[in-house]
This record gives structure tokens, C-alpha cells and sequence, in this order.
């Protein structure tokens, strides 16, 4: 089984202890190279989604039944678009734990494979009442992207409509809901209340995970010029007045 190689600072105690917890059914160094692997999916999975992946096979092919590795091999499916490969995992880590926490995940993965109406199915399930706050927001986010897919942009906006939309306290969630519910404004056409959301996008947007600023600059008309290439297009000017 081909092994990929591991930088030296990786140790695999970084892993959440729960997870090293579950890792204790195994042999010891069995154990430390998938807790090293696992540490390896979770460092690139934002920046080299490819390169996780290749750590989260690797720890599968070590330890497939243990459901961390299930769902770490999931969220790395997930991030290279391989929605199949992704449900599958995710549906496995539930059977293990019989947690309701990837259900959200999962049908979102029914959306990627095309099937707007199964995460529609899954958005009603009692599943969803099961769910933390942030959860139930996530499933709502999903449920308005299905039903956008399905060319329902008046009940996508609806379906955004929340009290955790109204709410003026900032929570992880809210930049990414504020978002939603400016794009599903801005593609119903009602760009006047998208630009008000897209504001309150930027607000709450405290890390940057949305390019609500960009959307909203866009909205105002703002253009954004590569000053290297403005101060060539200067140099040419010259050149040519000199000409």
C-alpha cells in the first residue's frame, strides 16, 4: 500500500481528542499513522483539496472501520466535488455513530449529484429537528440552493427566512445566510434589497469566508484595476505621445 510522506512536525497528537479516542481500537502504530493522516487531510483540505484526499485514502485503506476516518475521507470526497464517493462515506460514519450531525452534508451531496428533490426529501426529515442550531441552519441553506436548482427563486428566498436571518447577533452562520439570501435577491431581480443584504453580509463577514464585498463593490459599480497593468497602460500612453 503506497504511503505518503508525512512532515516531520506532524506527530498525530494535533487530532481532536475525541477522534483519538475512537483511534485507541487500534494497534498503537497503526493508531499514530492514521491520526497522522487524518492531521495531514485536515491541514490542505482548504488549500489542496487534491492532496487531502490522497491522506484521507490512506488512512480509509488503514482504518475503514473507524467512523472518523469515514467522515474525514467524506469531507475530502466533498471537497473535490466527488459527491458519490462523499454520500457514501457520510452515510457510513452515521451508521457508526447514529449521529444526525451530516445531514446536512449529505443532502447537499444529493444536490450535487442532481437530485434537488432528495435534499428537499431530507430538508422535512425528522432528522432535521435533531440538528444543533447551526445545523438546522446549514440544512435551510441547503434546502434554498435545492430549491433554486429546481428554478424556485421566490420559495428559495422564503426558505431563507428565518428569525436566524432577522437576528441582529453575529453567529458563525450569519455571514453565509446573509449571503444566500442577497443572491437569491439579487437572481430574482430584486437588486435593491440584495445590496441592502450584501451590507449586512459584509458586517457579519469577520474572517472573510464570503466575497461579499466583491458582490457588493459590483453592485455599486465599483471596478477593481490591476494597478501594475494601469501603470503599463500609463508607460504605453507615453511612449506613444513621445512617438
Amino acid at each position: 500500500m503506497k504511503r505518503l510522506p508525512i512532515p516531520e512536525d506532524v506527530t498525530g497528537e494535533e487530532i481532536d481528542k475525541d477522534v483519538r479516542q475512537e483511534l485507541q481500537s487500534l494497534p498503537k502504530t497503526l493508531a499514530e499513522d492514521v491520526a497522522k493522516n487524518l492531521v495531514m487531510v485536515a491541514r490542505l483540505i482548504d488549500e489542496d483539496p487534491e492532496g487531502a484526499y490522497g491522506y484521507s485514502r490512506v488512512a480509509l485503506r488503514l482504518a475503514s472501520r473507524v467512523a472518523a476516518v469515514r467522515e474525514a475521507a467524506g469531507f475530502a470526497a466533498y471537497a473535490n466535488q466527488k459527491y458519490s464517493e462523499a454520500l457514501a462515506e457520510f452515510r457510513a460514519a452515521r451508521r457508526m455513530t447514529g449521529t444526525v450531525e451530516l445531514w446536512p452534508l449529505m443532502a447537499d451531496c444529493e444536490r450535487g449529484l442532481g437530485r434537488p428533490e432528495k435534499a428537499l426529501d431530507m430538508a422535512g426529515a425528522p432528522e432535521v429537528q435533531k440538528l444543533d442550531k447551526a445545523g438546522q441552519v446549514e440544512m435551510r441553506l441547503v434546502a434554498a440552493g435545492a430549491r433554486r436548482d429546481l428554478g424556485q427563486l421566490d420559495a428559495a428566498i422564503v426558505t431563507l427566512q428565518s428569525s436566524e436571518l432577522a437576528s441582529n447577533s453575529v453567529q458563525p452562520w450569519t455571514a453565509r445566510l446573509r449571503y444566500a439570501y442577497a443572491d437569491a435577491l439579487l437572481a430574482a431581480g430584486r437588486s435593491g434589497e440584495a445590496r441592502e443584504w450584501f451590507a449586512k453580509a459584509v458586517e457579519a463577514d469577520r474572517d472573510g469566508s464570503t466575497d461579499a464585498s466583491d458582490r457588493l463593490a459590483e453592485l455599486d459599480g465599483v471596478e477593481f484595476v490591476d494597478a501594475l497593468v494601469e501603470d503599463e497602460a500609463d508607460d504605453a500612453a507615453d511612449e506613444d505621445d513621445k512617438d
